[in-house]
C-alpha cells in the first residue's frame, strides 16, 4: 500500500505564489524540508480557532501561560492572527525558492478531543486552525513522533481525518498497521518522491502506540538495529523505482544534545547501503545537530524545532532553540546523490519566523562547523546570511 498524489490534488490556504515558478527541470529536484512544527497548546491559542486552553501539566494549567510567557520575553502577540503569521519570512523564501515539494514532521495532534494521554505534556491544535499548515503548501506530514497521540487514538483518528481532508499526504501514522508503514508517494519536477517515515523509541516513544494489524498508531521503530535497516530496505525495494528519490524521516533521539552516537550513525548510513535510501530527514532534537554527506547522500542528523511555544522558557538557552533552519536540499533523481544544500536561519519571536541576524547566522554556521567535523562537512556564510554546505 502506498499513499500517492499528483500536484492537481493538492489544495492550499493560500493563493498561488507569483514570483519565480518551478523550472520544471528533471535531472534534479528541491526538497524543503522542516524539523518539528509544533503548532500545538500555546500557538493554537493565538490562531483564529483556538481549542479549549486547559491543559494537564503539573506546572502549568492553561495553554494560554504559553502565549504570557513569551509576551514577557518579547513583547505582545496579536490574537486571532491569520493562518500566514507564523510563518513569517519563511513565505517569502519559499516563495522565492519554489522547492519541488515541502516535508515537515508535525508534531501535535489536531483534534477537538477533550481526553489527554497521562504523560504530562500534551499537544493539540484545533482542526479548524490546519489552514496554518496548508498557508505554506506542505505536501507532506510526518505524524510518526511523540506528540501525535498525546490525545488518544481518538486524537490520531481526527488528525488523520483532518490532513486527508486537506489533501495534505501522511507518512509515519495510520488506521492500521499497513498504513502507518505505507510511504507517501509525491511527484515532483516528473519525478517521485517517496517519503518513509519512522518514530524510534530512543525519542521517548511509547511501544504501545505501535500501530498494529487492526489499531491505530504509528511506525514504530523499537531499535536502529542492521536487521531493522534491512527490513525497511525490503520496504522500499517494493516501492522504489529508478529515478526515484527516497526520504527516511526518523524521529530519534534525545531532545537536547549535540551528541551523535555511533549506533545512529551506523543505521543512517546502512539506510543508504542496504535500503536504498537517498535522504535522511531527522528529527526530534530542539535545536539543529550534525549534517553529513555519506556516499553522496544527505543524513541531517536532527533538524531541529521549526515552530514551537518555548519563548521564555529557561534552562537549554547555550542551544539557542530560538534559531532555526530551512534545509532545501536540491537531489539528483538519477542517482539519489546531492548536488547542493542551501540553508536560511531564521528566529522564533511572538510565535513568528523572522529573517535571522548577521551574528545570529554566524552563530549557526559555527556551530555546524564545529558539530560538522566529525563528519567531514562546513557550512559557508553569504553575505545575505544564508547558508551554504560544503563536503569532501
Amino acid at each position: 500500500m502506498v499513499r500517492s498524489r499528483t500536484p492537481e490534488d493538492k489544495t492550499s490556504g493560500r493563493p498561488e505564489p507569483k514570483l519565480q515558478q518551478q523550472s520544471g527541470r528533471t535531472d534534479q529536484v528541491t526538497l524543503f524540508l522542516a524539523g518539528d512544527v509544533m503548532t500545538g497548546r500555546g500557538i493554537d491559542q493565538v490562531l483564529p480557532h483556538p481549542s479549549d486552553p486547559r491543559i494537564y501539566e503539573s506546572y502549568m494549567t492553561s495553554a494560554d501561560h504559553y502565549v504570557r510567557l513569551a509576551e514577557m520575553t518579547n513583547g505582545p502577540i496579536q490574537r486571532q492572527v491569520d493562518f500566514e503569521y507564523v510563518w513569517g519570512d519563511a513565505l517569502t523564501e519559499l516563495d522565492r525558492r519554489q522547492p519541488d515539494m515541502r516535508l515537515i514532521n508535525l508534531e501535535t495532534a489536531v483534534t477537538k478531543c477533550a481526553d489527554p494521554e497521562p504523560k504530562g505534556i500534551n499537544y493539540k491544535m484545533n482542526p479548524e486552525n490546519f489552514p496554518v499548515i496548508t498557508a505554506a503548501s506542505v505536501d507532506c506530514c510526518v505524524l510518526a513522533n511523540n506528540h501525535v497521540l498525546d490525545w488518544g487514538r481518538r486524537g490520531l483518528l481526527e488528525t488523520l481525518q483532518t490532513l486527508e481532508s486537506a489533501s495534505v499526504e501522511v507518512a509515519g501514522a495510520g488506521k492500521s498497521l499497513e498504513e502507518a508503514q505505507a510511504p507517501a508517494v509525491l511527484q515532483a519536477s516528473g519525478k517521485r518522491v517517496i517519503v518513509f517515515a519512522f518514530g524510534s523509541q530512543t525519542s521517548g516513544i511509547p511501544p504501545s502506540w505501535a500501530a498494529t494489524k487492526d489499531r491505530p498508531g504509528i511506525n514504530f521503530l523499537p531499535e536502529l538495529s542492521e536487521q531493522a535497516a534491512d527490513h525497511i530496505g525490503g520496504e522500499v525495494r517494493k516501492v522504489k523505482s529508478p529515478g526515484d528519490i527516497a526520504v527516511a524521516s526518523l524521529h530519534w533521539g534525545p531532545n537536547w544534545g549535540y551528541e551523535i552516537p555511533d549506533q545512529y550513525s551506523a543505521f543512517a548510513r546502512g539506510l543508504i547501503d542496504d535500503a536504498a535510501i537517498d535522504v535522511i530527514h531527522g528529527h526530534s532534537s530542539h535545536h539543529p545537530k550534525a549534517i553529513e554527506v555519506y556516499r553522496g547522500k544527505l543524513i541531517l542528523y536532527g533538524c531541529g524545532d521549526f515552530f514551537d511555544d518555548y519563548e521564555g522558557i529557561g534552562g537549554y538557552e547555550a542551544f539557542r532553540d530560538d534559531l532555526v533552519l530551512m534545509y532545501f536540499p536540491t537531489i539528483r533523481p538519477s542517482d539519489g546523490r546531492l548536488e547542493r544544500l542551501a540553508m536560511v536561519p531564521l528566529q522564533i519571536r511572538k510565535f513568528r519566523l523572522h529573517r535571522a541576524s548577521s551574528d545570529d547566522s554566524a552563530w549557526l554556521c559555527d556551530m555546524l562547523n564545529e558539530q560538522g567535523k566529525k563528519f567531514g562537512t562546513r557550512v559557508c556564510k553569504a553575505p545575505d546570511n544564508t547558508l551554504k554546505l560544503v563536503w569532501k
